[in-house]
């Protein structure tokens, strides 16, 4: 296969990534007559990260957080999007390597974002969920609606109470929310959908491994949150690490246990850098080391922003936090920069504004921390829905969210709460280890 992209006289610079960084990057270069921009994803789709949770706990559908990354460049000839992975990077060629095949650039930028860390614990990579895409985000909505129906037919408390509890580790944005969003949902949801289910019986654990939920924010929003969470029914145990998860059963640092089938981990990410680069120029948490100006250490035309860029400043001496406004900011002032190079003009360097910071814990009720103010509690709410909405793509997007934040709002309920499942062909390799591992459940119980 060929990627086929235009020979031109203008500058290549090869985009690797469609999150908030890549994306806010390839369309400023765009309009830029100077560039030609090759912009590479495993998806045709930008995702819109901060709403995972809210897909997975069925309050929206995949299709209001995704935009095709087609339609946001329209016909503009000076873009060729790519839809492939990318297996390497040789520098000294100035080649990437695709599954499409070899793409040359003058300037690479990487903007491949991070996956989930589950820190080489290998049984609860085996048996947990994850949450950082949205196809894990429908997996994980799939597995927790299909529980309920499996809970009608169990005979035990014990089939039943591991099929409906949940244990969700890591207290950071996406722990909180999630956590706060279940136990909405046990209080108005699933009481009507399931009535012959006593929801009395569903447990939601939040595990944090630090002494507070929602690390990076004041004490004062720590204490509400927690405060929340405890008022809508959440067991949240602080200075507790999770060791193990069977499947069945998680294990504690201290030894304790809590029975359910369903561990869901958000405790933690690392870096997705491309494979090819010099080892030394990784850093903690296998971010790539970049300067002030986002060129990865030890080149001036491999660039590198977001979640994968390792950048310190005196605020800020671990690098910026892995979110969505450090990526933003540093995918437009790249932009800034590229332009200088071309003219031959000198570069400025980043420097991170902060924009605060917020997490929403159920209805109504959110904390919220701006540069000038902190505040909690039902504004906090409304601040956090229109901040989101604001920056999702699309008009189309927007007001389709907000349409279903209003129907949940004024109904507690929607009509999302569907079980649908890729189709997998009989005999092939998916379907036969699926078959083996339902085989397997059997056999245990």
């Amino acid at each position: 296969m060929n990627p086929n992209i235009p020979q031109t006289d203008r500058k290549r610079v090869v985009i690797v990534g469609a999150g908030f960084g890549g994306l806010k990057l390839a369309r400023k270069l765009s309009r830029k007559k100077e560039f030609q921009v090759v912009l590479i994803n495993k998806h045709n789709y930008h995702e819109f990260q901060p709403l995972y949770y809210q897909v997975a706990t069925a309050g929206l559908e995949a299709n209001s957080i995704l935009f095709p990354l087609r339609a946001v460049f329209g016909d503009n000839p000076n873009v060729h999007i790519r839809v492939t992975a990318v297996t390497g990077v040789r520098a000294a060629e100035k080649t990437i390597d695709t599954e499409l095949g070899p793409i040359t650039y003058d300037y690479l930028v990487m903007a491949t974002g991070a996956e989930t860390n589950f820190f080489n614990q290998q049984n609860i990579i085996q048996n947990g969920l994850a949450m950082k895409s949205v196809a894990e985000a429908i997996a994980l909505r799939n597995r927790m609606l299909q529980n309920f129906e499996d809970a009608l037919s169990v005979v035990t408390d014990d089939e039943k109470e591991g099929l409906m509890d949940v244990v969700v580790v890591g207290g950071g944005p996406t722990g909180v929310e999630l956590c706060g969003t279940l136990a909405e949902m046990r209080r108005t949801v699933l009481p009507k959908d399931y009535p012959e289910l006593d929801f009395k019986m569903m447990d939601i654990h939040l595990i944090e491994s630090g002494g507070e939920l929602l690390g990076p924010m004041s004490v004062q929003s720590q204490e509400h949150a927690l405060e929340y969470l405890q008022e809508l029914g959440v067991h949240v145990r602080l200075n507790t690490r999770v060791k193990d998860f069977d499947g069945r059963i998680v294990t504690m640092n201290d030894g304790s246990t809590l029975r359910t089938n369903n561990l869901i981990w958000t405790a933690g990410v690392k870096a997705s850098p491309l494979n090819g680069l010099p080892p030394e120029t990784l850093g903690r948490g296998g971010r790539v080391i970049v300067n002030r100006y986002s060129q990865v250490q030890g080149f001036t035309d491999i660039f590198a922003i977001g979640d994968v860029a390792l950048m310190t400043e005196e605020k800020w001496p671990n690098g910026h936090p892995q979110i969505a406004q450090p990526a933003i900011q540093q995918g437009l002032h790249l932009s800034k920069n590229l332009l200088h190079l071309v003219r031959n003009e000198s570069m400025t360097e980043f420097t991170y504004h902060d924009l605060g910071t917020m997490a929403t814990i159920g209805r109504g009720l959110a904390v919220v921390e701006l540069p000038f103010l902190k505040f909690q509690g039902f504004f906090a709410w409304l601040t956090w829905l229109f901040v989101h909405l604001m920056a999702i793509v699309g008009v189309k997007n927007r007001l389709a969210i907000f349409l279903n934040w209003m129907f949940n709002y004024l109904t507690y309920s929607n009509s999302l709460r569907l079980i649908i499942k890729p189709l997998i062909p009989k005999g092939s390799v998916l379907a036969m280890s699926e078959k083996v591992a339902d085989q397997l459940e059997v056999s245990k119980t």
